[in-house]
């Protein structure tokens, strides 16, 4: 079967649940409904089908975003979809649908128009197209694009030997995630044990895991790889921009007040139960009790809606599984990082699954461009296809 069938026809082998879990219960009900789908541009193009073909869709949107991206405040897409953000690279969407429309069939289609996932496809195809000819650094989120929520990096993943590749093609890589454990390496190991274990038996030299980072609690740790193949933490004055330095301790413990507050009266109020979990620079709550993504949403844009205006940045976002509020956020975490490493935004790249009003990723949008998949199947087939890219370019074969 061919990658795009198999990305077509077979997304659920991806992220199966337990057969246990099948039946009326929250545990299935809380991957379901639309907010995992929630983009205005992606909700315009869909809405655009309604009086125009899928070719016209592309053609008119590849237009209106070049033209964007040269002034993006006057723009005919800043009209039409308020939010829009910034465009780092041109996006060739006629190209890009062509090729997606090979096994989609979406040209030929009479009365089923393209849905959410299948744009998200067709710009994610533009998006490593376009990337991968500058490519100079990738970053992950951890749950949900490279492993399934709760679970780790082991060996037998597929996704180590793309991380490898694209470390031995000069491009940096790194882990951009809300896990935060202040002081302790063990815990950062314990995610990508598996990645390690594989620097280790490859032998690979220094120059190369060099390249490796992860930046945790959104922005308020940076890891790298050591000699002996485990974590440190990077010294914050290497890294940390001047904007990080300045918070005081006093604020940072106000916000986490504030925030555990907020994340206590609304679960109270919609009759969930929960664990509290505070650490040095996050509070979380953790559901006691089966239920569904619509709650946990709720709490995080309420969140998101009273913490508006703190002295510090924070991130208050829906986990899926829980919902959590950081000091800072993924957009200062990879800004922090593209300098640290001196890469361009038109050089980096994000993937992640959380782009959503309620997704720690959103923030990510106007420091570089993204790529959005589903579930860490999807992050490996689109990896694929961007090494492709990447070693057509040096006129090198990319074996699997």
């Amino acid at each position: 079967m061919s990658r795009w069938r198999r990305l077509l026809y077979e997304p659920e082998s991806w992220s199966r649940l337990d057969e246990r879990a099948r039946g009326a219960d929250a545990r299935v009900l809380r991957r379901k409904g639309h907010l995992k789908e929630q983009d205005q541009l992606i909700e315009f193009m869909m809405a655009m089908h309604l009086t125009h073909t899928p070719m016209e869709v592309m053609q008119k949107m590849e237009r209106w975003l070049r033209e964007h991206a040269q002034d993006a405040e006057r723009s005919t897409l800043r009209r039409l979809v308020p939010s829009v953000g910034r465009i780092h690279t041109p996006l060739r969407l006629v190209e890009a649908l062509k090729e997606y429309d090979e096994h989609a069939s979406l040209l030929r289609r009479r009365f089923v128009k393209p849905n959410f996932a299948e744009i998200r496809h067709v710009l994610n195809i533009a998006q490593l197209r376009a990337s991968a000819e500058q490519l100079r650094l990738i970053t992950f989120d951890a749950d949900g694009t490279l492993y399934a929520d709760g679970h780790h990096i082991e060996q037998e993943d597929e996704i180590i030997g793309h991380v490898v590749a694209l470390l031995r093609s000069d491009v940096h890589v790194a882990i951009v995630t809300a896990a935060g454990y202040p002081g302790d390496v063990t815990k950062f190991q314990g995610r990508i044990r598996g990645l390690l274990a594989a620097f280790q038996q490859l032998h690979l030299p220094k120059a190369i895991t060099d390249r490796f980072h992860i930046m945790g609690g959104e922005c308020n740790y940076l890891l790298r790889v050591t000699e002996e193949y485990g974590l440190e933490f990077v010294p914050d004055e290497e890294w940390q921009s001047q904007a990080m330095r300045a918070w005081e301790e006093e604020d940072i413990e106000e916000l986490l007040s504030e925030a555990q507050n907020v994340l206590l009266e609304t679960a109270s109020y919609l009759r969930l139960e929960v664990q509290l979990l505070r650490k040095e620079r996050s509070v979380g709550i953790l559901p006691q009790q089966p239920t569904i993504y619509e709650v946990l949403e709720d709490i995080a844009l309420s969140a998101q809606h009273h913490l508006t205006g703190s002295k510090v940045p924070c991130c208050a976002f829906n986990g899926g599984n829980d919902v959590f509020v950081d000091v800072g956020n993924k957009s200062m975490g990879l800004e922090a990082l593209m300098d640290y490493l001196q890469v361009q935004p038109n050089q980096a790249l994000h993937v992640g699954d959380r782009f959503t009003v309620s997704g720690n990723d959103r923030a990510t949008r106007d420091k570089c461009p993204i790529l959005w998949v589903a579930n860490p199947g999807e992050t490996t087939f689109f990896i694929s296809l961007l090494m492709n890219d990447i070693q057509q370019q040096k006129k090198t074969p990319y074996i699997e």
